[in-house]
């Protein structure tokens, strides 16, 4: 069952870094609760993984692990969010991610132990259903392996469960890559489905294991447009209109149980803290170590947990890149918790957003006016397809009166694209059934419907 989300959590004022009005604790460390906590992942160099591999492959997240717990506890850092992101391999072989989550789970508790730092593990099994083509969301040797590994993982030391899911994205990839707004609405309808089945599965790990369901992200489909939009392959107001479309896809996690924090690279995350009240992670500028984004300082505006996307164990002059970047996190962190303790925390997010905001399209719909303007077009409706098509408008409508009156830059080979957009959105069906009647036949080589079911969840009041 899909609770419904009937009113916002927060109001412009309140809506702030480092506070959520659902904050989350556990084994002492509190999200949301006053303080931006640094986030930290990593990933292996170019290597092989496989079995003759692991040992050397579990002896560096280890090394990671070790090094990245040294350098904060030197800093006087007193807790941290480690996030496992699991590749392909380790997911695919549930025994290999459950080992090196042990390993994990044990090193971070020695430091906890002999040092007194804090810490919490984040889980992120790689959803390895992309493999077939159509692929299979609900059926067959994927699915139910990556279940295995929540699973196994959750067991072995996580504390919060999260994923990158890719329903719908058979759809969306194609459509980014020719700005059709229409695939992209649909492709969210599918990944709505895909999250509602696979969210109720999550929830239940967690239950049985007593660990957090914490949230998803539409990275593969935001991300892939902010990317390509900077790289000029696709405009920037398409992928700011996308972003936005995002929120609804990646809400459905919440409705289905999820309670935060939201995963880093979502950076839809901002209407869900609005919507839900649950703690975010967010990436910014100090995730330039993974990717280049218009969102660096913005982003940080709305972190409850302030992450750097991700980084591979790699030598830079000064130590390992891990380590670099749980420094550069640490500062960060630092100046936020300052400008709170110190009651400037409204006036600090402030600049943050004014840094950014005016400069880009995708910037611009994550001012705290804007995102409350379609955090309340997303609750207003419960039915995802309508939510979409709302919420869409309500984007392209924002970013038209921005360059109405000169508040956001807009690069001059995108000035047709807001009525463009706007032409696309009016043409759209006024029901899901017939919308999906018409998508049916353009997307069935791609798609195997068998593998989404579209059903109207029963709803529930959340808040």
């Amino acid at each position: 069952m899909r609770k419904k989300y009937a009113t916002l959590a927060f109001d412009s004022a309140s809506l702030l870094f480092g506070r959520a009005k659902v904050p989350l604790t556990r084994n002492g460390v509190t999200i949301g609760g006053g303080a931006v906590i640094p986030e930290i992942k990593f990933t292996l160099p170019p290597m092989d993984v496989e079995e003759s591999s692991m040992a050397v492959v579990a002896d560096m997240f280890e090394d990671m692990v070790a090094g990245v717990c040294k350098r904060a506890f030197e800093l006087h850092q007193n807790s941290i969010i480690v996030e496992f992101e699991l590749l392909p391999e380790m997911t695919m072989n549930p025994g290999w991610g459950e080992a090196i989550t042990i390993r994990i789970r044990s090193l971070l508790d020695d430091f906890r132990k002999r040092d007194g730092l804090l810490s919490l593990l984040r889980i992120t099994p790689v959803d390895i259903r992309e493999l077939e083509k159509p692929p299979l969301r609900r059926d067959g040797r994927e699915t139910e392996l990556l279940l295995d590994s929540f699973r196994r993982c959750a067991r072995a030391g996580g504390d919060l469960l999260s994923i990158e899911s890719t329903g719908g994205k058979e759809v969306t990839d194609p459509s980014i890559m020719a700005a059709d707004l229409r695939g992209i609405i649909f492709g969210t309808l599918l990944g709505c489905a895909d999250m509602e089945f696979l969210w109720g599965r999550i929830c239940a790990i967690a239950r049985e294991t007593s660990t957090i369901p914490a949230g998803d992200t539409a990275c593969g489909i935001g991300n892939t447009a902010m990317v390509l939009a900077d790289q000029g392959y696709v405009p920037k107001v398409f992928a700011a209109v996308v972003r936005a479309v995002t929120g609804v896809r990646s809400l459905v996690a919440y409705e289905a149980g999820a309670v935060g924090p939201g995963k880093d690279c979502g950076y839809e995350n901002v209407f869900l803290k609005a919507i839900t009240g649950y703690p975010m992670s967010m990436e910014g500028k100090s995730a330039a170590c993974a990717h280049f984004s218009s969102l660096g300082n913005i982003a940080g505006a709305y972190a409850d947990l302030w992450s750097n996307e991700s980084v591979q164990h790699i030598k830079l002059l000064s130590g390992m890149a891990p380590v670099v970047s749980m420094e550069q996190l640490i500062y960060d962190c630092r100046l936020f918790n300052v400008a709170a303790q110190k009651n400037f925390a409204l006036n600090f997010r402030d600049m943050l957003v004014d840094s950014d905001a005016g400069l880009d399209p995708q910037a611009f719909i994550l001012k705290p006016d804007a995102v409350l303007e379609l955090s309340k077009t997303i609750i207003s409706e419960g039915d995802d397809y309508i939510r979409s098509v709302r919420t869409a408008k309500k984007a392209v409508q924002i970013l038209e009166e921005g360059v109405r009156t000169g508040e956001v830059l807009l690069p001059e080979r995108e000035a047709g694209w807001i009525d463009r957009m706007k032409t696309a959105l009016e043409d759209l069906p006024s029901t899901k059934d017939e919308f999906f009647r018409e998508e049916h036949d353009r997307w069935q080589v791609a798609v195997d419907f068998s593998q989404y079911e579209f059903s109207e969840p029963d709803i529930e009041k959340g808040n």
